[in-house]
């Protein structure tokens, strides 16, 4: 198991009522209400936010690689993220699809960069070897 070296930041939330819950941080910027996949509830679903996450956390990476690899991260770069539920086995697992558009980009370049990201980008590292995550350049 990778240990941190050193901790940058911690996020904390308090949820309650699982997937027909609720969940908040603790400085107030997030509150949202809970439903399962698939229900007539309101809220969002711990698939849903685990994809907005990992998307986000992977243009992040994009932009940190790019200028250690030399390649220009476009401005409007995009990440579509889609996770799947379902079961594995005698219990549950999710799958991660990453499609990334990166405009104006050469695809050898693009494919490079993404490829550097995915090694650097914590989300990638936490589900490497757990689950299928694959990639693509749109």
């Amino acid at each position: 198991m990778q240990q941190l070296e050193k901790v940058l930041y911690t996020a904390r939330t308090h949820t309650t009522g699982g997937r027909d819950g609720q969940s908040r941080t603790d400085c107030g910027r997030l509150q949202v209400a809970l439903s399962p996949p698939g229900s007539s509830g309101t809220g969002t679903n711990p698939e849903q936010l685990f994809a907005a996450g990992y998307s986000a956390c992977f243009i992040g990476a994009l932009k940190a690689v790019g200028p250690r690899i030399k390649l220009p991260v476009p401005a409007d770069v995009a990440v579509d993220a889609e996770v799947d539920l379902g079961p594995v086995a005698s219990t549950y697992g999710i799958a991660v699809r990453l499609k990334v558009t990166l405009p104006g980009m050469e695809r050898e370049q693009a494919e490079a960069l993404v490829k550097a990201a995915h090694q650097v980008c914590p989300y990638s590292n936490a589900t490497r070897g757990n689950i299928d995550v694959q990639l693509s350049i749109a």
